[in-house]
């Protein structure tokens, strides 16, 4: 294991892959403080806890267009595609290595997720909220009755919505 963790040179990318938001294994064992090499030994001991959902190995496709996308050198190259872990895999990841730097670590992975997916919900709700059309002031008004939706009044106590039979 890696002793001290020494601030990174890069900070580790969130990449989009297959759809879902993922961060490479490399970058996950600088995170946890520990080598690559023993990060994945760890995960081989517990396969079971990564379903694909979680982890999985990228392609040789993948791999190439994430390299280029993330403007990486290659020093020394690979013997197998590297691995990818989700938000939920990554915390996984902290429950097999098991030590406070992990744990810890983890904690700010979730974090990062989760700027991520409010930056993104922000960004999406203001172009769309920005548009002055009719059709767009209508949109608004969607926006508001699907936001109430999502949050519904806890002392509104509505009728309740199915089918009623007379007797």
């Amino acid at each position: 294991m890696i002793s001290d963790f020494s601030p990174m040179k890069t900070i580790p990318t969130i990449s989009i892959v297959r759809g879902l938001r993922v961060l490479l294994d490399e970058d996950l064992a600088k995170i946890y403080g520990v080598e690559t090499k023993v990060m994945n030994q760890a995960i081989k001991r517990n396969r079971e806890r990564f379903p694909d959902d979680f982890m999985f190995q990228l392609t040789v496709s993948e791999y190439s267009n994430l390299r280029s996308q993330i403007v990486t050198s290659s020093y020394g190259g690979r013997r197998y595609m590297p691995f990818v872990f989700t938000e939920h895999g990554a915390i996984m990841l902290a429950s097999v290595l098991k030590s406070k730097r992990a744990i810890q670590m983890s904690i700010e992975v979730v974090r990062a997720f989760v700027r991520l997916r409010n930056v993104l919900t922000s960004e999406i709700r203001s172009f769309v909220l920005k548009q002055s059309s009719k059709t767009d002031r209508e949109f608004k008004k969607v926006w508001k009755i699907i936001e109430e939706l999502a949050n519904p009044d806890p002392d509104d106590h509505k009728t309740k919505i199915g089918f009623k039979l007379n007797n």
